[in-house]
């Protein structure tokens, strides 16, 4: 059976962040240490350490223990994250609906031209993908 993917804390989130600009491309604790952490030498690098290993249980990043030291990539996807993350807070704090929290977060700043055609350009084909299900 499956695992069902678990949510990440804001400090993992921030490995994940480093992890994902670098585009797949494998990295060190301690190089990653120094990418979160810069200016404070090994300071950081067992809590370095301890957030990629909860992050390697979660399914999230992979280790490659080929070499010596290991190497750390990402494996899980940034969008996929975010989506479980908008579900918990819509869940939260608006009954389980994302229209409240999808509303205020497109009314909250200005959108750009190519933004808004493309909120319409989802809305349709989200309308669409209802209407073939029988859900319209």
């Amino acid at each position: 059976m499956p695992r069902t993917p678990q949510d990440i804390t804001d400090a993992e989130l921030n490995v994940m962040e480093v992890l994902w600009n670098r585009k797949g491309r494998p990295i060190t604790i301690r190089h990653l240490t120094a990418a979160l952490y810069p200016n404070t030498g090994s300071t950081y690098y067992a809590t370095v350490q301890k957030l990629l290993e909860r992050l390697e249980e979660k399914e999230c990043v992979v280790r490659d223990r080929s070499q010596s030291p290991h190497t750390f990539t990402a494996i899980a996807d940034r969008s996929e994250l975010i989506g479980r993350r908008l579900q918990k807070v819509a869940e939260q704090m608006c009954g389980g609906s994302l229209t409240p929290l999808l509303t205020h977060l497109v009314q909250g700043r200005w959108l750009s031209k190519k933004e808004l055609q493309n909120l319409r350009d989802l809305i349709d084909e989200l309308a669409e993908d209802n209407e073939k299900r029988g859900k319209g």
